[in-house]
C-alpha cells in the first residue's frame, strides 16, 4: 500500500509541473502576442510617414528634373541662337572684307599670275597700230581672269574696282583718270593654275592677242601683293 501511495504522489507532482508549464506558456505566448501587435503599430507609423515622405521627395525630385530638363532645352536653344547669330556676324565681316577686296579698299596679298603684254615688232612700212597694245586687248584678259575666279587684279600697279574704266589715249592707256604706257603688267590673285590655264587655252585670249601681233608672257607667281586704291578712302 505505501509503494502504491507514492506512485500516486510522484504522478501529482508530474501533472501538477506539467500544468504549471502549460500556464506559463499560455502567459507567455499572449503577453508576446500583445507586445507585438504594439511592436507592430507604432512601426507600421513610422513606416507610412516614412513612405509618404519618400513619395513627397519623389515627385519633388521629378517636379525639378523636369525643370531641369526645361532649363537645358533653354540653354541648348540660346546657344544655337548665339552660335547663328556668330556664324551670320562671320559670314556679314567676311562679306565686308570681299566688298573691301573687291572694290580696292585694303592690300591683298596672295598667290597668282603676272602677265605681260607688249607692243609687237613692226617695219616702218606697215600701220603701228597693227602692232600697239589697246584698251581691247587688255580687257579680253581682264574679263578672263575676273571670270576664272581673280579676286583682285592691277594693271601696272593700278588696282581695278566695280566701276574701273580703261580707255586708250594715243600711245598710253588710261586707267581710271591715270594714264600708263606700255607694256602692260596685269597682275591677278588667285588660283594659280586655273587663271593660268583660262588664258592660255587654245584658241583663247593669249592665241588672240598673238595674232593681233601682241607679245604675250605669263608668269606664275607664289605670292603677289596689291595696295589699296590711291587716293580713295577706307
Amino acid at each position: 500500500m505505501r509503494r502504491g501511495k507514492g506512485k500516486y504522489i510522484i504522478f501529482s507532482f508530474v501533472f501538477l509541473i506539467f500544468g504549471f508549464i502549460l500556464a506559463f506558456s499560455y502567459s507567455q505566448t499572449e503577453k508576446d502576442k500583445n507586445s507585438s501587435v504594439k511592436i507592430t503599430d507604432r512601426q507600421y507609423m513610422m513606416e507610412k510617414d516614412l513612405r509618404e515622405q519618400l513619395i513627397s521627395i519623389q515627385d519633388r525630385n521629378q517636379e525639378l528634373q523636369t525643370e531641369l530638363y526645361d532649363k537645358q532645352d533653354n540653354v541648348r536653344k540660346i546657344e544655337r541662337e548665339l552660335f547663328q547669330e556668330e556664324e551670320d556676324y562671320q559670314t556679314l565681316a567676311a562679306d565686308a572684307e570681299k566688298y573691301r577686296m573687291y572694290l580696292g579698299k585694303v592690300k591683298v596679298k596672295g598667290p597668282g599670275i603676272e602677265i605681260l603684254l607688249e607692243d609687237g615688232d613692226y617695219k616702218k612700212d606697215e600701220d603701228a597700230n597693227n602692232y600697239l597694245v589697246h584698251e581691247h586687248h587688255v580687257f579680253k584678259v581682264v574679263n578672263e581672269l575676273f571670270i576664272s575666279g581673280a579676286s583682285a587684279i592691277a594693271i601696272n600697279g593700278q588696282r581695278l574696282k566695280a566701276d574701273s574704266y580703261i580707255v586708250c589715249t594715243g600711245p598710253v592707256i588710261t586707267i581710271d583718270g591715270n594714264p600708263y604706257p606700255a607694256p602692260f603688267k596685269i597682275s591677278a590673285i588667285g588660283d594659280t593654275d586655273t587663271l593660268a590655264a583660262a588664258v592660255t587655252l587654245k584658241g583663247g585670249v593669249r592665241d588672240q592677242l598673238v595674232n593681233d601681233n601682241i607679245m604675250f608672257t605669263i608668269e606664275k607667281k607664289k605670292q603677289i601683293v596689291l595696295d589699296p586704291i590711291l587716293g580713295e578712302s577706307s
